[in-house]
């Protein structure tokens, strides 16, 4: 059985190692300090779990396993982190992890984990994994006819016709990245997982990479080409911290105009350059606090908006409280009381009208927040004003 132990503290790596290799000396345990390394290794070995923590170099843990699964789905993951806030918790069985591990991690429940996992992994069904090796067998088989069409290549013995029948209309969504092709390991594997995952999610289809800095997408859509368009660019746009170019060509009925199709969707990606985000999520809570603004009174989940900027709840959590010094409830519950403090001095409001408006159903709620905050009740506020409600 193969482990990947993926944590930017060596403590905790050789740590864990120690303590697997000693109850299971024949597993192979495997290292990584940051989720570039954490990327190369999966992609050259076959791995059966992976503890990641939370916070990687690269890209938050949450975020490495949500994208990875589409590429590994038999792959059990453990999240590890020093945060024992439940959202974290929460969202990483949400993206499907085994366990939640604290630091520091005991010894013994670590072996627990290990032996658990080890049972769940035999008790596979063989099924399960002939499905999956077919599955990707078929992938491959595409992958390569796709690869020789795209470099106007003869596809000899390749099973054409059913590709044909299985893809008649087709789009084909070409990304390319720019800089330093040695720094692409990393954001060519996000590319080609959420794309791959968008594609699933939006029609059926499958990515090839045509080079180390420029992967092509052929899919058939369910939806609208303009909403699949918005949602790559959102996803990507969070994720990627280099810039890149989206080409997405019209709607193809013929495989031998490909070759022509990809030359044109480079020419024409050469004038569209897309920048991420800034420190790959602070602009996305600049848009975050500009959202809350304008909708402070409506019901304002930290999960809500967190989905409005592609943010995973837990990271954007953390994010929020880096960029405003604030945690989230408290940013908004001081927020919706300023605002309570300016419409207290309209004397024609009500305490009930005030406390809507502010995105408070319960009056009574609203006044023992606002007692919490400021040490006084509302009404007590407008009297220390001198405001007379008409």
């Amino acid at each position: 059985m193969n482990i990947l132990i993926a944590d930017d503290e060596r403590a905790i790596r050789e740590g864990i190692r120690r303590t697997i290799e000693q109850i299971c000396p024949d597993y192979t345990v495997h290292l990584a300090a940051s989720t570039a390394e954490a990327v190369q290794i999966m992609g050259g070995h076959r791995i059966d779990i992976v503890l990641t923590d939370i916070l990687m170099p690269g890209m938050n843990g949450l975020e490495f396993m949500k994208i990875s699964k589409h590429r590994y789905p038999l792959v059990k993951w453990v999240v590890i982190s020093a945060h024992s806030e439940f959202s974290y918790a929460q969202e990483a069985v949400r993206l499907g992890a085994r366990d939640y591990l604290l630091k520091p991690i005991g010894k013994k429940r670590l072996v627990e984990l290990i032996e658990n996992l080890q049972t769940e992994i035999r008790q596979d069904s063989e099924r399960l994994r002939e499905e999956e090796k077919l599955r990707r067998n078929l992938k491959f088989l595409h992958e390569g006819i796709l690869r020789r069409m795209a470099s106007s290549l003869d596809t000899g013995n390749l099973d054409v016709q059913s590709f044909k029948l299985e893809y008649p209309e087709f789009y084909l969504v070409m990304v390319q990245l720019q800089g330093a092709e040695s720094h692409h390991a990393l954001e060519h594997f996000i590319v080609e997982n959420v794309l791959s995952e968008l594609i699933d999610t939006s029609g059926k289809g499958f990515v090839i990479s045509l080079d180390s800095n420029c992967l092509l997408g052929l899919v058939v859509l369910n939806e609208d080409l303009d909403v699949f368009n918005g949602l790559i660019k959102g996803h990507l746009t969070h994720y990627l911290k280099i810039p890149f170019h989206i080409a997405v060509s019209g709607l193809n009925k013929e495989f031998g105009t490909i070759p022509q199709m990809i030359v044109q969707m480079k020419q024409a990606s050469a004038v569209q350059s897309i920048k991420p985000v800034k420190g790959s999520g602070e602009k996305s809570i600049d848009e975050a606090l500009e959202y809350i603004r304008e909708h402070y009174n409506e019901e304002l989940s930290l999960e809500r908006v967190a989905s409005v900027v592609y943010l995973n709840p837990a990271y954007f959590s953390q994010l929020f409280k880096l960029k405003t010094g604030q945690g989230y409830k408290d940013y908004v519950i001081s927020l919706r009381l300023e605002q309570a403090k300016k419409l207290l001095l309209n004397p024609n409001l009500r305490l009930a009208e005030i406390a809507q408006r502010i995105g408070y159903q319960d009056m009574r709620h609203f006044t023992q927040v606002f007692r919490r905050k400021f040490g006084l009740t509302p009404t007590e506020f407008r009297h220390k004003q001198n405001v007379n409600v008409i």
